[in-house]
């Protein structure tokens, strides 16, 4: 699933609302968890979608390492550096024709992390059995309990590195072998041709939404 934000102002308190461009669900919240706590210490997340697997590291140690699922053959994740701009709890689903509140059928499950580039994030699943697959539209997916967990560890502004190789630095963290040569983060690039079902609808995200005005 792949979502967009953007901020607007209503005359009660600030209103967050979120143009949604997806052929895909969009997405909205109903409550925003705690930030990270303010001891908070250069945490950054890694996944690897060789070995579908996300790493969490603080100062360079790894903190925990999770099953994930990512983007299938015709809608792959993309690859390179990118930040944590966005923290939703308890989103709602939406697509055209279709409404679906938090719950045990929410498709984007419990937590919603998106990053700097527009409608890719990390989010859960009402599909646990995908986990471990190359299967969604382009987000990395993860169980629910665990999307929880690393939303209570991760804050606005951590980065995160998607890799789709197994280079020298992805062995260290998951362990295993090399294959193919190694590949710097500044070397990866976000693919220029977004998946197909990426094409746009437009949705509305309105609630009270953790945001990050950095690029």
């Amino acid at each position: 699933m792949r979502a967009g934000v953007n901020n607007t102002r209503s005359a009660s308190g600030w209103l967050v609302a979120a143009a949604l461009l997806l052929t895909t669900p969009a997405v909205s919240q109903h409550t925003v968890a705690a930030s990270a706590s303010p001891s908070h210490q250069k945490r950054h997340v890694v996944v690897s979608i060789p070995d579908r697997k996300l790493a969490l590291l603080e100062n360079g140690a790894v903190l925990m390492v999770f099953p994930i699922a990512v983007g299938a053959d015709a809608s792959p994740s993309p690859t390179g550096q990118f930040q944590i701009v966005t923290r939703l709890a308890n989103p709602t689903y939406y697509h055209p024709g279709i409404v679906i509140p938090p719950g045990l059928d929410n498709p984007i499950g419990t937590r919603w992390l998106g990053l700097n580039t527009k409608g890719y994030g990390i989010h859960g699943t009402n599909a646990p059995r995908s986990i471990g697959e190359a299967t969604s539209h382009g987000c990395v997916r993860m169980r629910n309990r665990d999307i929880e967990q690393l939303f209570r560890m991760v804050k606005l502004g951590d980065k995160v590195e998607i890799r789709g190789e197994r280079d020298e630095q992805i062995a260290r963290i998951f362990g295993g072998k090399v294959v193919g040569p190694a590949t710097s983060v500044a070397q990866a690039e976000v693919p220029q041709d977004q998946p197909a079902e990426a094409q746009e609808t437009t949705s509305q995200l309105a609630g009270n939404v953790e945001t990050s005005n950095k690029p």
